[in-house]
């Protein structure tokens, strides 16, 4: 019995030590010396359990457009950082800059500088490529992973944007696989085909919400480009070759994998991801592009919150 007493009086202190730190992490916005530059960060929330931190998609789509994901806030601190090269960071044209291990590190900083132990780690889109990197690097740090529209395979990336393109009506589809092919199409005619793209398997709200728009606007597009490509359909930069399939089982965190129905990263594969995963479940956000957050956040936001607070030990 002495001893069943003195181990919950020694979860309450560890339970009332975590809410001291977590009370004192400081809301609000700021800059942090990183290697090449300076990012911005800013911390909400109002609630005290264990704090998030968003990993914004791209590489370079700076992070205006997760802002809804700041209502997570009414149960813990939520983080958001423009990574290196775009949004409200310094911008960076030196492309050893542009690598997974520095951005990898960035996370870190970021984390360090708010001396924040142990996280739940969201990334969308890239971002779930830079958790997951971030995740197998440094473990111990992270309670639980959300991946939402993942690309955890660049080359599997690639064959579900051609299956999509094939959903189309031909017009559109045979500009983008020209575009694709290299044969040069007019500039208005490919812009159109591209938005039909965009509007059925990106974001299909409409009017565009102002925080995308500001992503799109602040767009570190160089990052983009160096490291994934022209556009949404092929990869000719650094991630190329990304693939993280084999390295699922590692993960023993609890996991959330997440898709909108119509997403450009395809249920399926996300559904696939999650079934090489020990840990984890997966969701289908009803009605939703990429941007599930935005095509549906009602849903979106009450998918993560049960998952967070599920997860969470107080």
């Amino acid at each position: 019995m002495a001893s069943n007493r003195s181990l919950k009086v020694s979860l309450l202190l560890l339970f009332l030590v975590t809410s001291c730190a977590r009370e004192h992490l400081q809301r609000g916005e700021g800059y942090i010396d990183v290697e090449g530059g300076k990012i911005w960060y800013n911390v909400t929330g109002e609630g005290t359990r264990t704090p998030i931190l968003l990993l914004h998609g791209g590489p370079g789509y700076p992070s205006y457009y997760l802002k809804p994901l700041n209502k997570l806030g009414r149960d813990r601190p939520v983080i958001r950082f423009d990574q290196l090269g775009c949004g409200r960071s310094d911008p960076i044209s030196d492309t050893t800059l542009m690598t997974i291990d520095h951005y990898v590190e960035q996370v870190k900083e970021v984390m360090d500088h708010l001396n924040i132990n142990e996280f739940y780690l969201y990334g969308h889109s890239w971002g779930s490529m830079l958790a997951t990197d971030f995740y197998l690097k440094y473990p111990e740090k992270v309670k639980g992973l959300i991946l939402a529209s993942p690309c955890l395979d660049a080359k599997r990336w690639i064959k579900d944007a051609d299956a999509l393109i094939n959903t189309l009506p031909d017009s559109t589809a045979l500009v983008l696989k020209n575009n694709i092919k290299g044969i040069p199409q007019e500039a208005s005619t490919l812009r159109d085909a591209v938005q039909i793209y965009l509007d059925n398997f990106v974001l299909r709200k409409k009017p565009i919400p102002a925080d995308v728009d500001s992503s799109a606007v602040e767009t570190g597009t160089n990052v983009y480009i160096y490291m994934w490509g022209e556009n949404e359909f092929f990869a000719t930069g650094t991630l190329k070759d990304y693939d993280r399939t084999h390295h699922l089982d590692k993960i023993t965190v609890p996991t959330l994998y997440v898709a909108g129905e119509f997403d450009e990263a395809q249920p399926s594969t996300v559904k696939y991801y999650h079934t090489l995963t020990p840990n984890s479940r997966f969701e289908i956000i009803a009605s939703a592009g990429h941007l599930t957050m935005h095509d549906n956040p009602n849903e979106d936001l009450e998918v993560l919150s049960s998952f967070l607070n599920e997860n969470d030990f107080d």
